[in-house]
C-alpha cells in the first residue's frame, strides 16, 4: 500500500513538472510573437504618408499677395481625396485644414520668417488655430480614436508628416529664395472642415501685412 501511494505521488509530481514546462514554453512562444510584432512595427508609420518629393508642383492657379519684398502664394485647397492620397487620412474630417503655401524672396535683404504670423479666418469672423505638424498629428490621432499604438510608429508618422510643413525657422535670403510647405489649421469647434465657407489668410510681421482670400 505504501509503495502504491508513493508511486502516485511521484507520478503527480512528474505531471506537474511536465505541465509547468509546457506552460513556460507557451509563455515563451507568446512573448516571442508579441516582440516580433512590436519590432516589425518599429519601422512602420501609423499612416502611410507619401514621400514629400512626390508632391505635385505648385499650381499655376494659386492666389498671390505681396508682403513687402516677399511674395506669398496659396494653392487651391486640397480635396478630401487628395489629403487621403498624401497622408492616408482624410484631414478635413478630423477638423484639420492643410493650406499649401509658398514664400518667394524678392529683395536683397534677408527676411526672418519665424516672426511671421499666419491668421486664418472664416466668414463668421472666427480665427482658426494654427497647429504645428506635431499638434496636427495629435489632432488626427484623437479624431480617429487612436489611443493604443506603438510609440515608434507615432514618431515615424510625425517625421513623415512634418516633412510637409512650411519651414518657418530658416530666414529667406538671396541664396534661399523659395520656400513652400503646408500650414495646418484647426477648425474653431474641432468639427470637420466645410470647404464651401469663405476663408482668408492674413500674414503679419513680414515687411508688409498681406491678406489672401482662399475661397
Amino acid at each position: 500500500m505504501y509503495e502504491k501511494k508513493k508511486r502516485r505521488q511521484v507520478g503527480a509530481l512528474q505531471r506537474g513538472v511536465i505541465n509547468s514546462t509546457a506552460m513556460r514554453k507557451r509563455t515563451t512562444i507568446a512573448t516571442t510573437i508579441v516582440l516580433a510584432i512590436l519590432s516589425s512595427a518599429c519601422s512602420t508609420s501609423l499612416f502611410k504618408v507619401k514621400p514629400v518629393i512626390e508632391l505635385p508642383s505648385f499650381p499655376e492657379n494659386s492666389r498671390t499677395a505681396d508682403a513687402g519684398g516677399v511674395t506669398v502664394r496659396v494653392a487651391p485647397l486640397l480635396s478630401d481625396e487628395e489629403t487621403q492620397d498624401l497622408f492616408e487620412v482624410n484631414l478635413p474630417m478630423t477638423g484639420v485644414l492643410a493650406v499649401r503655401t509658398e514664400l518667394n524672396h524678392q529683395s536683397g535683404v534677408p527676411v526672418e520668417v519665424k516672426k511671421a504670423r499666419f491668421r486664418l479666418q472664416d466668414g463668421q469672423g472666427r480665427t482658426w488655430k494654427l497647429l504645428n505638424p506635431k499638434q496636427a498629428v495629435s489632432r488626427i490621432m484623437s479624431a480617429n480614436g487612436i489611443t493604443l499604438y506603438n510609440p515608434n510608429s507615432k514618431k515615424q508618422f510625425e517625421k513623415e508628416f512634418t516633412a510637409y510643413g512650411l519651414d518657418l525657422k530658416t530666414p529667406l535670403s538671396t541664396t534661399d529664395r523659395t520656400r513652400q510647405g503646408f500650414l495646418f489649421f484647426q477648425t474653431p469647434d474641432k468639427r470637420p472642415v466645410e470647404t464651401t465657407q469663405k476663408l482668408s489668410l492674413t500674414i503679419e510681421r513680414l515687411p508688409q501685412t498681406a491678406t489672401i482670400i482662399i475661397n
